[in-house]
């Protein structure tokens, strides 16, 4: 979503040029990651407004002891822990320091008014340099959040950070040292040029593909015939099994609080007390898999929202998502917290020791996963690889669970030149951990786990159902909903103020995409009744088809989008418009 990349390019290359000026490998650190002792309580009294003056300017840095050059919030990646309460004003004043391009901040997560959402040509015109914008808005909702730009790709240099929302009454469960955990990815390589070689080679970043010997070792496993059709299936789709992502560890250096894994943020305790760990994905194009080896983890909340406890040994987590977790260390000893990214190329760690100085053993790293026919979204019974490219014509009548489609056979629409293939049948994958999480005997957070503490507060059925393709065209590195870059859409997706609907995404691409509704609440359609779990970002899999309820209960116009942050600039984004009834609207 930017149209600057040029200009942006120049200003990147001149910024790396100045980055002489640069202080120790951690002392841009935002204060929480040296915070070992727990997060501060913000001494909050009565109705005082909580009020934050955000600088947003080019930061000079080491990362992983090389040179960087950073844009920041407050002068550190990620930017400073804003805290606020539940039931009192917000005053959110951003000011601009960037000398010749626009910025902005979204408050990822958070029911406001449209005008305060921070989306540069859907909520506002942005912050020109020099400029401040105040944002203010009542805080109506408690959790783990938090915000970063909506300008070009500034969000994957830095401009980043956590906001963590204190509640009005007391929280289900119990602990004694609270810690945010932030997870990012950094490239040194400017971030223009690397989207430039995506979009000429999309693949260019793929070291892990297959090799001649993995042919000899399928064919041995599954026969010549088997392992020649498939090879040729996937070269009909100019697709890899091995791209799980765009861009691996061989561009990225993965960070924990804004730390590279030799600078080990840790976070301490004693032995007995339970530890809150607050996980932010801020990735750009990241999902990682999280542990701790030695600890189950009791999942407390998802993106901010009180669940039901669920105790697994990992999950995953996308961009954009958060997970919060307790774990109860009984041992005086450390323990790793190892971050893993999903296609293996990487990770991050960090340490929870009851002293300053210790460190654990990492665990072993994993194989490389693959993509199977599977993700494809394929009827794997009596399935024609000649023609898996292509949808079947005659669409069957859809699987259903209690009034929702777990199931579809795809009709003969193939949204065009902007989708390089449809999934042949996708379906309901949300008891499924994810590529390279199955089969390893440990407990893997599936979205079926996932239970809200309260009833829905809305328990009308939906009255209309909105269906949204994702897609993409991987060899050209095109994304878009329904065959469509946003630069081609005609208008909005409507939304009519009071309504119940039914929101359905089907994912037709190979890729996970975390998908971001701003401004209101998707209630997953998981099975979990009137206990569905509030999110505001949704993350389908390959060939997955997922439903979620929305009341359209914000006017206004909304972005609506992928937040793999490179998908989103090539036109997977969309608006969404709450207005009136239609009888209403037409006067």
């Amino acid at each position: 979503m930017t149209n600057l990349h040029n200009e942006a390019r120049r200003k990147f290359i001149t910024g790396v040029g100045a980055a002489g000026l640069l202080a120790g490998l951690d002392a841009l650190a935002p204060t929480y990651a040296k915070q070992t002792n727990g997060l501060d309580s913000l001494a909050l009294t009565g109705d005082q407004a909580q009020s934050y003056d955000l600088q947003i300017g080019r930061t000079a840095r080491l990362i992983a002891g090389r040179d960087a050059r950073t844009i920041t919030a407050n002068g550190t990646v990620p930017g400073p822990l804003l805290r606020l309460k539940e039931g009192q004003d917000a005053t959110l004043s951003v000011t601009n320091n960037l000398p010749d391009e626009d910025t902005s901040i979204h408050w990822h997560g958070l029911i406001l008014p449209a005008n305060m959402d921070g989306v540069p040509g859907v909520s506002y015109a942005g912050i020109k340099p020099g400029e401040t914008f105040t944002h203010h808005f009542p805080v109506r909702q408690s959790g783990t959040y938090w915000y970063h730009s909506h300008s070009g790709l500034q969000e994957q240099l830095g401009h980043y950070g956590p906001l963590i929302i204190d509640p009005a009454e007391p929280e289900p469960f119990a602990y004694e040292r609270d810690y945010v955990v932030v997870l990012s990815d950094w490239m040194f390589e400017n971030p223009y040029k690397v989207l430039a070689k995506l979009k000429k080679q999309s693949d260019y970043n793929n070291f892990q593909k297959q090799t001649l010997f993995d042919f000899f070792k399928d064919a041995k496993e599954k026969g010549w015939s088997n392992t020649i059709e498939n090879r040729a299936a996937w070269a009909r789709m100019r697709m890899s099994p091995s791209d799980i992502a765009d861009i691996t560890g061989h561009t990225y250096t993965y960070l924990m609080n804004g730390m590279a894994p030799e600078s080990n943020w840790t976070g301490l305790f004693r032995p007995g007390e339970r530890v809150r760990l607050r996980f932010i994905n801020a990735a750009t194009m990241s999902y990682f898999d999280i542990r701790v080896p030695g600890l189950g983890l009791i999942v407390v909340q998802a993106d901010g929202q009180n669940i039901q406890p669920v105790l697994v040994d990992e999950f995953r987590i996308g961009p954009a998502e958060t997970y919060d977790v307790i774990v109860e260390p009984q041992e005086d000893r450390a323990y790793t917290v190892f971050a893993e990214a999903m296609d293996r190329s990487g990770f991050t760690r960090g340490t929870l020791a009851p002293r300053a100085g210790m460190t654990a053993a990492l665990p072993p790293r994993r194989t490389r996963p693959l993509r199977t026919m599977a993700d494809m979204g394929m009827d794997m019974e009596g399935m024609d690889h000649a023609s898996m490219n292509h949808a079947m014509p005659d669409a069957a009548q859809p699987i259903l669970e209690n009034g929702r489609r777990t199931e579809m056979k795809h009709g003969p629409d193939h949204h065009g030149p902007g989708a390089a293939m449809v999934a042949e049948r996708p379906k309901n994958r949300m008891d499924e951990p994810g590529v390279g999480l199955t089969g390893t005997g440990r407990r893997v957070l599936v979205y079926n786990d996932l239970r809200s503490v309260t009833p829905a507060y809305d328990k009308r059925p939906p009255g209309r159902e909105i269906e949204i393709h994702l897609t993409g065209n991987m060899d050209r590195y095109m994304w878009s909903f329904d065959g469509k870059k946003f630069s081609e859409v005609d208008g909005p997706v409507r939304f009519y103020y009071g309504e119940r609907l039914r929101l359905t995404l089907v994912n037709d691409t190979m890729m996970d995409h975390p998908i971001h509704l701003h401004g209101m609440w998707m209630e997953l359609e998981n099975g979990g009744g009137e206990h569905r779990p509030r999110k505001h970002t949704i993350s389908l899999k390959p060939g997955e088809m997922i439903s979620a309820l929305i009341s359209a209960d914000a006017m206004g116009d909304w972005a609506f989008h992928c937040h793999l942050l490179f998908h989103m600039d090539m036109g997977m984004f969309r608006v969404v418009s709450v207005t009136k009834q239609v009888a209403e609207a037409s006067k």
